[in-house]
């Protein structure tokens, strides 16, 4: 008997239907075909097991089992269930009238109970664009894939549940979830506040002016002097994600594992701060298995880079063009996989191996040249992607004794949502840009337009800096931030020359 169940497979963040053809014949002989990898080759011994522990077996016949389409690679055990409802099917120990209205994935254990999987929420979305009306998988994936709406998702926690759900013989009700309110329930709860840092008024203003628009920021400054905890607080002043970018942001996590347990929508940015120690790979993303590395799972959110010299150059320069693109693409013989990297980059560093250079206190102890060598590490071309460079001063005693508490994050969000506001109706009808860093060439021409006085400024800063045409785009971005945040619909001389400002490291002779 021929019988066909539905699976999923997950490439980059969308998903293909998979269709598993299970025919029984005479003989005795089992054959997986369709491109499977190993895990999906041995799941015939996980089958075996957990069907004996709930009192069914596959039989002494010859079962053939294909994978189709049989030209796109299946990896990973999440076909254990779909496969062993086909067979329990083809070979008539159930029968299961509503099969086909299915999509069927989860791993099995050796004793029957269901183990979770990645990438739920892109096959939920496949399953209801191709008109299936559920998706059974395992308990703890159920929350995750019921934040798609109009498909019924039945999360078991073992193959007897969903044999006998299959069978008619048990009810068990969909998981709904009301994403809205999952996603307005956690949207403003941040743990690190602005208020509890004391003094570096100047730094704040740069993060909030990165925060406004987007932009990409370094930090420069002695250990201690507050750069790791200015910039864990930068999540609490962006604006809340929108629930289109949560959908999108879950999606890349969703196919990562990382995921936490009870959520089933993102509801926060995402906050990643990857050791200097850290591959090319994991990073950038790919594999053998591809997967989304730190800049994709960072996306719509901050990525954070600490002690920035000290990761390695190939580290640095892979980033180069996920900054610019804001998309990351993996290329294989077979196929290509693209995962969004719409990121802003936060980075720190010391301004010299001993910390000290610059230091209004203590001396510096390096010998000469190697406080440029030390910048050197960070090459040009990706200094010049960093919208904003700030140097950190420590804070003095007298402003860390201090009772009185800064500016809250909250007060802060409120002028950033408010500049974003402007910059989303600016760019409404752009696809894929909702803030300044993000204008291309032709929108920096039609909206960062200075005066005359400011033309002035910049031809000046650009002959005595030394500044790359690359450079002055992000100066006129910057600017444009800045005019936002003030209201202002023109960019008047004094936005320019506070833009400008935050190109430290372009100064001739910094670190010299």
């Amino acid at each position: 008997m021929l019988v066909k169940t539905y699976g999923s497979a997950v490439y980059g963040i969308h998903a293909t239907t998979i269709t598993i053809e299970v025919n029984v014949f005479n003989g005795v002989r089992f054959s997986l075909v369709g491109l499977p990898d190993n895990a999906v080759k041995e799941s015939q011994q996980r089958i075996d097991s957990a069907l004996r522990e709930v009192g069914y077996k596959i039989p002494g016949k010859k079962i053939i089992i294909n994978m189709a389409p049989a030209d796109i690679r299946k990896e990973g055990s999440a076909y254990d269930l779909p496969l062993a409802v086909g067979i329990l099917t083809a070979t008539e120990q159930i029968k299961c009238p509503d099969l086909q209205k299915y999509v069927i994935m989860g791993e099995l254990s050796l004793d029957g109970s269901l183990v979770p999987i990645k990438g739920v929420l892109p096959m939920a979305i496949k399953a209801r664009e191709e008109g299936f009306e559920g998706l059974i998988l395992p308990k703890e994936n159920a929350k995750e894939a019921a934040v798609v709406n109009k498909l019924r998702v039945i999360g078991a926690d073992n193959i007897k549940e969903v044999i006998e759900f299959l069978k008619g013989d048990l009810e068990i009700l969909p998981t709904e979830v009301d994403t809205r309110a999952e996603f307005y329930a956690h949207l403003n709860n941040f743990p690190h506040d602005f208020a509890d840092v004391k003094g570096q008024e100047n730094v704040k203003r740069a993060l909030e002016i990165a925060a406004a628009g987007g932009h990409n920021i370094i930090m420069i400054g002695p250990p201690g002097s507050g750069k790791t905890m200015l910039a864990k607080r930068i999540p609490g002043i962006l604006p809340p994600l929108s629930l289109q970018e949560a959908l999108e942001t879950t999606k890349i996590h969703s196919v990562a594992g990382t995921l936490e347990k009870d959520n089933g929508l993102m509801t926060k940015r995402p906050f990643r701060s990857p050791h200097h120690t850290i591959s090319d790979v994991a990073l950038v993303g790919g594999g053998t298995v591809p997967q989304p590395g730190e800049i994709s799972l960072s996306h719509n959110g901050v990525l954070f880079l600490d002690e920035l010299p000290e990761f390695k150059r190939t580290v640095l320069e892979v980033m180069r063009q996920p900054l610019e693109d804001r998309t990351i693409t993996i290329s294989r013989a077979k196929f290509t996989v693209d995962y969004p990297a719409s990121t802003m980059l936060i980075s720190s560093m010391n301004p010299c191996p001993c910390g000290f250079y610059n230091h209004p206190d203590k001396d510096c102890l390096c010998p000469p040249g190697m406080v440029q060598k030390y910048l050197s590490r960070i090459s040009g071309p990706l200094l010049d992607r960093i919208d904003i460079h700030i140097e950190v001063t420590p804070v003095s005693f007298d402003k860390i004794s201090e009772k009185r508490l800064s500016e809250k994050s909250e007060v802060i969000r409120e002028r950033v949502e408010k500049s974003r506001q402007i910059q989303e109706k600016r760019f409404e009808e752009q696809d894929g840009v909702h803030c300044n860093a993000q204008m291309s060439s032709k929108l920096l021409r039609q909206h960062c337009q200075p005066n005359e006085d400011g033309m002035k400024l910049l031809k000046v800063a650009m002959e005595k800096v030394g500044l790359s045409a690359r450079a002055y785009d992000r100066i006129l971005k910057v600017s444009r931030t800045i005019a936002d945040l003030e209201g202002s619909e023109t960019i008047e001389t004094d936005h320019l020359s506070e833009a400008i400002q935050y190109r430290s490291l372009d100064r001739d002779g910094w670190g010299g």
